[in-house]
């Protein structure tokens, strides 16, 4: 019962990083490797295998957007994070291929080990790393469809000659990375436009105010994500009031403050909302519905409070 983690993803200047995480429970699968190691036909049918004889598994994402906001190193703890968070079944040890364990600041961190080619040497690690990367690889064929002419199919995001090529053409999409070097000349030019264009249903990138609470607006976003909520905004502002997440769920838009703190000992992130908060929280939305020219709609107001290194939800409060 050993719960096996590997990524993919992590160099690539495009599309999402993915990260594995296999129990087999027991499930013998015969010809488990490194799956860089497999032709793309064998990775396709050794998914279908996986995904029905293990015990469980799960993928963990992280978009573009969300490694430009916090870096590569964290993104690799969030992926793995939200890989973990789908595993339902009892498992006994971790094993992360690689050197890095990115559960460390978890309640799980005791319980990993990790190990260089454990996707070579461990069948679970293996599983991992296949299930990955044909999730993503998938993922990446689908945006030739959105994206024309960028051949994401076939390089999935690396930088090879004829990505440099398309980018060069025809500019950069949400799906690129502009936090890496080769990129970094088109974010300035470019953020406002790729935000008008990022998916309803994905946080969209926005300059932290800081490391910390940075990652916890983005799981909160994710938490709502997963509640049903389609993301409309995130930290929408103007000189008067700003608005930390605006969601919209079966009709009804939310308008919710998120509160991070490290620790709960001062108290949790819902102290902080006063009466005078609420009335700005309440100016804050009638202004958005103005300025959105949106009628007839039910409007909350709510509060995620989020507490930990990992940040995670300690509670969520609809309003009114």
């Amino acid at each position: 019962m050993i719960l096996g983690i590997d990524e993919v993803g992590r160099g690539p200047w495009a599309g999402p990083l993915v990260v594995g995480a296999v129990v087999l429970g027991g499930a013998t699968i015969d010809g488990l490797t490194d799956s860089k190691k497999l032709t793309k036909k064998r990775r396709l049918e050794l998914d279908m295998v996986i995904r029905e004889k293990v015990a469980g598994y799960g993928l963990g994402w992280v978009h573009a957007h969300e490694i430009d906001e916090v870096g590569l190193s964290e993104a690799l703890r969030l992926a793995t994070r939200r890989a973990v968070e789908q595993i339902k079944v009892p498992y006994h040890e971790i094993i992360i291929d690689g050197t890095i364990n990115f559960l460390a600041d978890t309640n799980k961190g005791q319980y990993v080990t990790t190990m260089k080619k454990a996707d070579l040497l461990i069948p679970s690690v293996s599983a991992a790393s296949i299930v990955a990367k044909v999730a993503r690889d998938s993922y990446m064929a689908a945006q030739d469809a959105v994206y024309e002419g960028y051949g994401f199919g076939s390089h999935v995001g690396y930088g090879t000659a004829a990505h440099r090529a398309a980018i060069e053409a025809r500019g950069v999409t949400p799906l690129h990375r502009l936090s890496f070097a080769p990129l970094q000349k088109y974010a300035d030019n470019t953020s406002a436009d790729l935000s008008s264009r990022v998916s309803s249903t994905t946080p969209l990138r926005t300059e932290p105010r800081n490391r910390m609470g940075a990652i916890a607006e983005i799981e909160a976003a994710n938490y709502l994500v997963r509640k049903g909520h389609d993301i409309l905004e995130r930290n929408w502002k103007t000189k008067y009031c700003e608005i930390d997440i605006v969601s919209l769920r079966d009709s009804v838009v939310h308008f919710t403050e998120v509160k991070y703190r490290k620790t709960n000992i001062q108290g949790d992130g819902l102290a902080a909302i006063t009466t005078k908060k609420l009335n700005q929280m309440r100016f804050a939305a009638k202004l958005y519905v103005q300025s959105k020219k949106i009628q007839e709609t039910d409007l909350r107001l709510g509060v995620i409070a989020m507490t930990g290194t990992a940040p995670i939800v300690e509670q969520h409060i609809v309003i009114d």
